[in-house]
């Protein structure tokens, strides 16, 4: 199977996150048996999901990791003008479909090297490692990347494979996603000296968030690598209150950090907590039902810092078309830095453009997917020399 044709297998299965990708996953073993390469699933705790590793060459040091989540974002409500899980071609030099940039291509592109990689005598193995669950918190690739250091030797580069024009990005900010909890004092609208609106509450913190993103460019903790330099706060959702003569008794909002490498989720975090304990303890004074309550909805995701990479930088470089592209770093989040924790030199790299990703009508140019293929191509070529 080609590129393309493994691309049209990927994006027919319905990956979106809240789905199993078992479906998938038996594909690609069977693909990848085919070719006689064993692959191991380390598995999610219920067994409805898994991530996929395997290895293509010898078990000896110095292998190169190529990374690639399985896992889509729902198309729900975007108005598509073709199927989004069958694969399109309008003649236009673009593949649509759900999934097609972010981030199957680069799966396909590596699996259709397969067949070539086997038939050369790689002197340093390939690994393919396809996780499960990126796109709502990263949470499939740390199992699967202690599996891998725990069982295979160690690897001496990782590509991260999001879609990036086929440029090695070598820094990406982290991020924790939260959700704060109000609780206040019920009474009467007309009553305001008697209760505590937690939506008041709310709307409090909620300019404290804002103010913390302004502090933190004002102490020049900016990184000119991102094109938005600082660590950013964003409340996305809010919810609180029963009637409108009604003083609130509980509201929340669900917001995210996404922090430089060198400012840190906690160095950001703690901002906001001071302020929450005084806010709490000067309502309580009136009040002591009131609480300020925040908590994570998933582990942090750790930020890829532009560090180490040296090894995993130079290689691509070697194996792309233009050796002098110039690197950069990304706003939004992926599994490198989760790499980068446990010492592998990591760079992020792979076909397509990021501004189609989570879009209707998510497409990858073709010609994308070629330069894909030819990075695979020289990939092989280089761990036989």
């Amino acid at each position: 199977m080609d590129t393309r044709e493994l691309l049209t297998a990927l994006v027919g299965f319905d990956t979106v996150s809240r789905h199993s990708n078992l479906a998938l996953i038996d594909f690609v073993e069977r693909y990848l048996a085919k070719h006689r390469v064993p692959a191991q699933r380390i598995a999610n705790t219920d067994g409805s999901k898994a991530n996929l590793l395997a290895r293509i060459g010898p078990a000896v040091e110095g292998g190169v990791v190529l990374s690639g989540h399985t896992d889509v974002v729902p198309v729900d409500g975007q108005p598509w003008s073709s199927a989004p899980f069958s694969l399109t071609d309008i003649g236009d030099g673009r593949l649509y479909a759900r999934g097609s940039c972010d981030m199957k291509g680069f799966i396909a592109c590596a699996l259709a090297q397969v067949p070539r990689w086997r038939a050369l005598d790689l002197r340093r193995p390939i690994y393919l490692a396809f996780s499960y669950d990126e796109e709502i918190g990263c949470l499939g690739a740390p199992s699967m990347i202690e599996r891998l250091m725990a069982d295979e030797p160690r690897p001496a580069a990782v590509i991260i494979g999001e879609p990036t024009l086929m440029q090695p990005v070598v820094a990406q900010k982290g991020i924790t996603t939260l959700r704060t909890t109000v609780t206040g004092r019920e009474s009467h609208s007309s009553q305001v000296n008697q209760g505590v609106s937690a939506i008041h509450v709310a709307a409090r913190l909620i300019t404290r968030i804002e103010e913390i993103m302004a502090e933190l460019v004002a102490e020049g903790a900016v990184e000119n690598v991102f094109n938005v330099p600082h660590s950013s706060l964003h409340v996305g959702r809010i919810e609180g209150g029963t009637a409108i003569n009604i003083m609130a008794r509980e509201c929340h909002f669900e917001w995210e950090i996404r922090h430089l490498p060198n400012d840190g989720f906690e160095a950001v975090y703690q901002r906001f907590a001071q302020y929450a304990d005084a806010l709490q303890a000067t309502l309580r004074e009136r009040a002591p039902e009131v609480s300020i309550v925040t908590e994570k909805l998933v582990e942090t995701v750790p930020a890829l810092a532009d560090r180490d990479n040296a090894p995993a930088l130079s290689l691509c470089r070697a194996l792309l078309d233009d050796a002098n592209t110039d690197t950069g770093g990304v706003a939004y989040a992926t599994e490198g830095g989760q790499f980068q924790r446990v010492g592998l030199p990591t760079v992020i790299c792979g076909p397509g453009s990021i501004a189609q990703a989570h879009q209707p009508d998510e497409y990858i140019e073709i010609r994308e997917l070629e330069a894909g293929d030819r990075f695979m191509r020289r990939l092989g070529e280089r761990l036989a020399g």
